[in-house]
C-alpha cells in the first residue's frame, strides 16, 4: 500500500536525494502510517500533544488558529508533498497552538519524530540525509512565516492585500498568477473582514491596479 506513494515522496523536500529503494525501507523504519480525513475534519486540534509530523499525500490541509469566540485565522495551506506539525513534534512537551483541518478529502502520512531524530544502528547515509532535509524544510517554513508577518504588519487592508499579491507575483515571476485561497480564506489569511477585502479588491480593479477572476489575479504596473 505504501509503495504507490514512493514516486510522490521522491519529489518532496523531506526525501530529496534518497532513492526509491531506500525510501521503501525507511517507511517501515520510521513507523509511517496513513490516515484519511473528510473535508472540514480536524486532523490535529489546538492543545493536542504532537509526537508525529504529517505529510499531505493528497488534497490540502489548512493550518488555522481560532480565538476564544471561534474566529478563524489561516496561517498556511499545506499541499501534497509538504509536511506540517514538525516543529511541535520536535517539542513533545509543548501542546500545539494551532489546528490542522482538512480543506478537502485528504490522505496524510505520519512519521514518528523519535524515529527520524534517532539515527538507525547502521548510521546509514540516507537517514543522515533525511535529518538534513527536515532541518532545511523547517528553515524554509520559517522564511514563509516571516513573509506572512511582513504582510500583517501593514496597517490597512489595501496594503496587506497588495503586499501579499506583490509577493505572489514575484514568486511566480509573472504578473498573472493563481493564489491557493478562496475569498474567505484570503480574508482569514490576511486577518481582515471578508466584505471589506472584497470591497478593496473591487476598488483596485476600478483603479486599474489589478484584474481579479476568482482566485486568479493579474497585476498592472500602476503605482498603488
Amino acid at each position: 500500500m505504501m509503495n504507490k506513494y514512493i514516486p510522490l515522496l521522491q519529489n518532496t523536500k523531506m526525501f530529496s536525494g534518497i532513492d526509491s529503494q531506500e525510501i521503501d525501507y525507511m517507511l517501515s523504519c520510521l513507523s509511517a502510517k496513513i490516515h484519511k480525513y473528510d473535508k472540514d475534519s480536524y486532523i490535529i486540534r489546538s492543545g493536542d500533544p504532537v509526537v508525529s509530523l504529517g505529510m499531505v499525500l493528497s488534497g490540502s490541509v489548512l493550518i488555522i488558529k481560532e480565538d476564544f469566540w471561534g474566529n478563524r485565522s489561516i496561517l498556511s495551506e499545506i499541499l501534497p508533498g509538504t509536511i506540517f506539525a514538525e516543529s511541535y513534534a520536535c517539542l513533545p512537551d509543548m501542546p500545539i497552538e494551532a489546528s490542522a483541518v482538512a480543506d478537502s478529502y485528504v490522505e496524510v502520512m505520519f512519521f514518528d519524530i523519535r524515529r527520524i531524530l534517532t539515527a538507525c544502528t547502521s548510521a546509514c547515509t540516507s537517514h543522515t540525509r533525511l535529518i538534513q532535509n527536515l532541518l532545511a524544510a523547517i528553515a524554509a517554513k520559517n522564511v514563509i512565516l516571516t513573509k506572512k508577518i511582513e504582510h500583517l504588519t501593514k496597517r490597512t487592508i489595501r496594503e496587506r492585500l497588495l503586499s501579499y499579491l506583490s509577493a505572489e507575483s514575484l514568486k511566480y515571476g509573472c504578473p498573472t498568477f493563481e493564489i491557493p485561497f478562496n475569498r474567505q480564506q484570503l480574508a482569514d489569511y490576511l486577518s481582515v473582514d471578508r466584505s471589506a477585502l472584497s470591497n478593496e479588491i473591487s476598488k483596485l480593479q476600478s483603479e486599474g491596479i489589478l484584474i481579479c477572476k476568482k482566485n486568479r489575479f493579474t497585476m498592472n504596473k500602476n503605482i498603488p
